[in-house]
């Protein structure tokens, strides 16, 4: 079930030493309870687990991804920006949500840590989410996190620009749906740029 977000056709995929897992932000504050929360966001982290623990098996690259945001970052309220102040360096809020699973070789990437970087998609941080894919042959990633329609969208459409096959993981994503339908649009932009959207019910046993 993809918690309402959009409709998703079938399709087989068998995992390939060319795939990599990518874990947007699943952080306190983007969680129930957190400064910026999507709702139900936590309920991706099963889901998420779920994949982490195929990946992992598998012995295929994982990279997670965090937002990272110094006290006077110019996405907060108080410095012009839409958000209120999350995810600041250090703060509990910006930990990974703690029943997350992931692995010790995980490759860690940091974003939004300068004042003047905004930084939603995963490829802007650091250190760097390109290089590691490169290094591990990668040709084709799959792509589940928070939020939606921001930083997956960001990080996915970065992701074809620079050439990768993406498969977004329609069960392990949750938008904050400002607008009523956000998260809808942005799977719809996802799509209409060439990535396509799965659940883990597509991916053979």
């Amino acid at each position: 079930m993809a918690f309402g977000q959009g409709e998703v056709e079938p399709m087989n995929v068998s995992l390939t030493s060319s795939d990599a897992l990518i874990v947007v932000d699943v952080q306190n504050d983007f969680c129930p309870g957190g400064a910026l929360p999507a709702p139900e966001g936590d309920k991706v982290v099963p889901s998420m687990n779920a994949y982490i623990q195929r990946f992992h098996e598998e012995g295929l690259p994982i990279a997670a991804s965090r937002d990272w945001h110094p006290e006077d970052h110019m996405s907060f309220r108080k410095e012009g920006g839409p958000w209120p102040p999350h995810c600041i360096q250090g703060s509990q809020g910006a930990e990974y949500h703690p029943d997350l699973s992931l692995p010790e070789e995980t490759h860690h990437v940091k974003k939004g840590t300068r004042a003047d970087e905004e930084d939603y998609s995963a490829f802007l941080g650091h250190p760097s989410l390109t290089a590691f894919l490169h290094e591990n042959d990668v040709d084709r990633i799959f792509v589940g996190g928070l939020t939606t329609e921001y930083c997956v969208k960001e990080t996915v459409l970065d992701a074809l620009e620079e050439g990768f096959d993406v498969l977004v993981l329609d069960d392990a994503t949750q938008g904050v749906n400002v607008e009523h339908g956000d998260a809808n649009k942005a799977l719809e932009e996802m799509r209409s740029q060439g990535a396509r959207v799965i659940t883990s019910t597509d991916i053979e046993p």
